[in-house]
């Protein structure tokens, strides 16, 4: 992999959009208020807050004298901007601080520089003054930081000690999580306002769980489409507005207020220094040591603005450039995610990146068999058909159709290699099971129900966690019967079912709310018995044998 050539590629979608966002969003608006309101560092000074020394040097950078100062003494610029932020407690004075190290980076990335060289020559940690910064209350205070730690450890020769990265991977990790989850409880109570609204003027009456829409079949499907279907439209209109706020300022002064999401700045903010530290290959492995990449996922999956989802996404292709995490980014059901993103997505720029990280999935994994496999589980998540409706609309940009047309090439040349067993292995691992012909097919369990014990059972420790932890009442149905089938014809399969813990599981969802749950979960029962009942009749006959004088009735009570 051409490194320089990956980089060039990253930064003609990154740099510029960043700048852009960063231009319009409230972090940088916040700074330009910080900015016009001057620090006295006199009075610093004059109370002997700060050193003689510092109050020369900071009063210098704070002024048309900065470009020269910096030429003439860059080590005193950082020696007295790190003193400053380890000595100086008041919020605004930390903020000031923080907007003129960010401002004079910004102008000029080599100037990390200065203060990477000033850190290796004192002997001196760099990061830690910013790193501290990250536990303080205020919100500008601890995004400012973070992103002046992301310009440090990208722009500079030196890399980012791991100690130190581990904890800012870690701290990114947990600041996503924490607002990811702040950002959807806002963004749902909007939803509730807004179809509260609907309902007050149009008498709409089905407006629950717009949020996460039900996957389960109900009587009236036509109905629970065009909820869906309502829902959806909804979400996209409210995330688009927050997306853009200038259209959302052009609607009702009610509705441009409730879409100020404060979480929705943070998250974002976090996002663009994630896009900048995943562009260094020793930082994407560190980043998955910290399990990064289910974070990701997990945000994916809740309902995020159509820019996060951008920046997240994003987050994945970049990771997919070293062949060794794309091949194994699936594990993380990474496919299955953006295969939904993309049917949903609305947004162009959204729409070209997933595009992007599904190509690189199958381009860059060393092992052809891995790149199969993708390709497979592309075809399983319906991702053919959106292409077919992408081939439809014109785009602009070439790389869409360039990657439109390189993922239909190889989704529809593996899907004419795919076995019924490549499929089943898919899907199962997909962890989106549905009644696809296989499952009921006899032919198919006859030829494949040994299969299941390759790799140390995987498919079937697949099908027993589901059983544990899925919520669909379509999961739970079609493991079911899948259990059942594999012990029919298996002849040692109750006994494998049983050391896995299966029997347990499936006994426990004869009690399940759902009326087709109990039903599969029934009849795998009762093929788990039948092979009780054989093995019970083997034992009679040896019993009887033995004790021919004995009547059925006293051996059936031994037994």
């Amino acid at each position: 992999m051409a490194s320089s050539n990956v980089d060039e590629l990253i930064s003609s979608h990154l740099d510029e959009k960043i700048d852009m966002i960063a231009a319009t969003s409230v972090l940088q608006q916040q700074a330009s208020d910080i900015r016009a309101n001057k620090i006295n560092w006199q009075s610093y000074n004059q109370s002997q807050m700060i050193s003689n020394e510092d109050y020369q040097c900071i009063s210098a950078l704070d002024s048309d004298k900065k470009s020269q100062y910096l030429k003439d003494q860059p080590y005193q610029a950082a020696k007295t901007f790190l003193n400053l932020l380890s000595h100086v407690s008041k919020d605004t004075t930390i903020q000031y601080l923080l907007v003129m190290i960010d401002d004079l980076l910004t102008e000029d990335r080599s100037r990390v520089e200065i203060f990477l060289e000033y850190a290796s020559k004192r002997k001196e940690n760099v990061w830690g003054p910013f790193l501290s910064l990250l536990n303080r209350s205020d919100g500008f205070i601890i995004n400012m930081s973070s992103r002046i730690l992301a310009k440090l450890a990208c722009w500079g020769q030196d890399q980012m000690p791991k100690s130190d990265l581990n904890f800012y991977l870690q701290w990114l990790k947990d600041q996503l999580t924490t607002t990811a989850a702040a950002y959807v409880k806002e963004m749902e109570e909007l939803l509730k306002h807004r179809v509260h609204k609907d309902k007050e003027n149009h008498h709409h009456h089905h407006h629950h769980h717009l949020f996460h829409l039900p996957g389960h079949h109900h009587a009236n499907k036509d109905h629970q489409s065009q909820q869906q279907a309502a829902a959806m439209e909804k979400y996209r209109e409210v995330s688009s507005a927050i997306d853009e706020p200038l259209n959302g300022a052009q609607s009702s002064s009610s509705t441009s207020s409730t879409l100020k999401l404060t979480n929705n700045e943070y998250i974002q903010s976090v996002g663009r220094c994630l896009q900048m530290m995943l562009r260094v290959d020793d930082y994407r492995f560190a980043f998955v040591s910290v399990d990064g990449i289910s974070t990701l996922i997990s945000i994916l999956s809740s309902r995020v603005n159509f820019q996060v989802q951008y920046q997240l996404v994003f987050c994945l292709w970049v990771l997919t450039f070293n062949p060794l995490l794309a091949e194994k980014m699936n594990k993380f059901n990474v496919i299955p995610i953006l295969a939904d993103i993309l049917s949903d997505s609305a947004k162009e720029k959204v729409t070209r990146i997933i595009l992007a990280v599904l190509r690189n999935l199958i381009e860059k994994p060393e092992d052809a068999q891995v790149a199969k496999e993708h390709c497979i589980a592309m075809v399983q998540c319906k991702v053919l058909k959106q292409l077919s409706i992408l081939e439809q609309r014109r785009f602009d940009d070439e790389d869409i159709t360039g990657d439109v047309e390189f993922l239909t090439e190889k989704l529809q040349s593996s899907v004419q290699d795919l076995s019924s067993f490549d499929e089943y292995a898919t899907e199962i691992k997909s962890g989106r099971l549905e009644w696809s012909p296989v499952h009921k097919s006899a032919k198919f369990w006859r030829e494949n129900a040994q299969r299941l014990n390759e790799k140390n059972y995987e498919l079937l420790r697949i099908l027993i966690h589901l059983l544990d932890t899925s919520k669909d009442p379509l999961v739970l149905s079609v493991a079911s019967y899948d259990i059942g089938e594999y012990v029919r014809h298996y002849p040692r399969g109750k006994h494998v079912i049983e050391q896995l813990n299966g029997k347990q599981l499936v006994m426990q969802l004869l009690g399940h709310d759902d009326p087709n749950v109990r039903y599969e979960a029934l009849l795998a029962v009762q093929k788990l018995m039948v092979h009780n009942w054989e093995y019970l009749g083997k034992q009679l006959e040896k019993e009887t044998e033995k004790a021919p004088g004995q009547s059925g009735a006293a051996i059936a009570a031994k037994s």
